[in-house]
């Protein structure tokens, strides 16, 4: 097995009594897309948070490239930034600003480039995700959901970032576009050479777009395979998840009136 590109080990953080990350354990090969699966509140959307340095881990180390992303500050921290690309859940766009300027937003205010060029590089990132040079000049409020997630993978490929981050990329979209949009998340990565993670509760999106699965529970990972092994994990809990069943081990707290 190759040395993991991004590592995880024993990450753990707590908002007071409430205990999130509880000794996450992780690795992903450089070149490959992980599908991090889970329920709600399983710690998912934390743990990115963590290694993206926006949440300071109570304990634990986090590698990538072989460099330590704990405590990284000023310079260091900016060029750590840089290396990644981020698709927020439910686009995250600004809606004050043109498409065009979404997209070019980080090449702009992180990156220091001239309107001109970040504009010329915003259009070529719209046209690999398959939308048309006059959208561009449109604004949010005008774009349909799969636009929108189509504008939201155009900024987070526009500085050609060698990591990527996905949350909960298919959220919200219709089977058809959720497939389309599985499919330009497939692509773009394919085409950048970039390391993803992405969390979702989507199987059909996770099965599209991972090299491997890893399911996270009560704050840990749980398992960690191949994509094309979830369905033989051997274990009840990603059984249950997979197969969304409301009997096994998994509990959901449900109040009955």
């Amino acid at each position: 097995m190759a040395e993991p590109f991004i590592k995880l080990t024993d990450l753990r953080k707590s908002f007071g009594p409430k205990h999130v990350l509880n000794g996450i354990n992780l690795s992903v090969e450089k070149g490959r897309s992980l599908v991090v699966i889970g329920g709600s509140g399983t710690g998912k959307s934390v743990m990115l948070k963590c290694i993206l340095g926006i949440l300071q881990p109570d304990r634990g180390a986090i590698e990538v490239g072989g460099q330590n992303a704990v405590d990284l500050k000023g310079t260091a921290r900016d060029e750590y930034l840089h290396r990644f690309g981020m698709l927020f859940q439910g686009g995250a766009l600004f809606d004050s600003l043109s498409v065009w300027e979404n997209v070019a937003f980080g090449l702009i205010q992180g990156r220091g480039m001239a309107r001109a060029k970040a504009r010329e590089l915003a259009m070529e990132k719209l046209g690999l995700v398959g939308l048309t040079a006059d959208v561009g000049a449109l604004y949010p409020a005008e774009l349909s959901g799969g636009m929108q997630k189509r504008v939201g993978l155009a900024r987070a490929i526009a500085a050609d970032p060698e990591i990527i981050f996905f949350d909960e990329p298919t959220t919200g979209l219709d089977p058809i576009m959720a497939d389309v949009i599985n499919n330009l998340i497939v692509d773009s990565v394919h085409r950048l050479g970039a390391t993803t993670i992405s969390i979702t509760h989507d199987m059909a999106s996770a099965r599209k777009i991972g090299d491997d699965i890893a399911m996270i529970y009560k704050g840990e990972i749980i398992w960690q395979g191949a994509a094309k092994m979830v369905d033989r994990s051997g274990s009840a809990y990603v059984d249950q998840f997979i197969h969304g069943k409301a009997d096994g081990p998994i509990k959901m707290d449900v109040r009955k009136g």
